[in-house]
């Protein structure tokens, strides 16, 4: 299944927050997401995903999902959204309690997105007994047993420590290898998004529009955290969107 969004634009209020986006993403494509704060990013990944509708454009699904597909779309969001009754094991299951799965499927399910993240041994570990990165694990574990067609990544690794981050960049590029997945993935790390991108779109300050397009061609399996290609690339980035950047605090600090 591929994406694809024509002429996006929407607003709020009035006030026009992404206008005239053009976006594909292919299958098993990381396409990563960067920009001013306050330019669109999230909005635009709720209207990728369905949870609201833009003011114009359009927004088509194509091709078949996956047999064991359950939801075409799933998120991950940067603060975990783990219920803290649940063990990990049952916030994994939440997402699988409205399917007619059986008791042996949906445990399978379970036991194999744990498995993936490596939390096997914490199933029945509170969310408050699990560190911040285990905590992100969970939720990408939530997001794995329902096999999407497409993961909408909302800053997921934003709220954990360096060492922490670059640890589940590791983990994310090792579930990418062994089962190529398309994303769609907002960051404000410039880093990260070289990290993980086959593809990375740069957005102007509000109203959102597409800057610049920027293909990586090294295979995300041979790219190395804190490389010369990485620094490099980051600062290309940044050198997009430091003006624009400047602009965008001190229009959100007027406001």
């Amino acid at each position: 299944m591929r994406l694809v969004a024509h002429d996006i634009s929407h607003a709020y209020d009035g006030l026009t927050v992404l206008d005239g986006i053009d976006l594909e993403v292919a299958e098993g494509e990381i396409v990563c997401v960067i920009g001013p704060s306050g330019c669109g990013k999230s909005t635009l990944l709720r209207l990728l995903g369905g949870l609201e509708r833009p003011v114009s454009g359009t927004i088509a699904a194509e091709g078949a999902v996956p047999d064991d597909c359950l939801n075409p779309f799933t998120y991950v969001f940067q603060d975990f959204a783990l219920l803290p009754w649940r063990t990990a094991a049952g916030n994994v299951s939440l997402v699988l309690d409205d399917h007619r799965l059986s008791p042996a499927e949906k445990q399978a399910r379970i036991d194999d997105a744990l498995a993936r993240t490596g939390l096997s041994d914490f199933a029945h570990a509170y969310p408050r007994q699990l560190s911040g990165g285990m905590k992100q694990r969970v939720a990408i574990a939530r997001a794995l047993s329902v096999r999407p067609a497409l993961w909408l990544l909302d800053e997921p690794l934003s709220a954990l420590d360096a060492q922490t981050r670059e640890l589940l960049m590791d983990d994310l590029v090792d579930l990418w290898q062994r089962s190529p997945f398309a994303a769609v993935y907002v960051t404000h790390n410039l880093a990260e998004a070289v990290r993980l991108g086959n593809r990375i779109i740069v957005l102007s300050r509000r109203p959102g529009r597409i800057r610049e397009v920027i293909e990586i061609a090294t295979p995300i399996t041979e790219r190395q955290q804190g490389s010369p290609e990485i620094e490099a690339r980051a600062r290309e980035l940044w050198s997009l969107l430091r003006a624009e950047a400047s602009e965008a605090d001190r229009e959100l600090a007027d406001g």
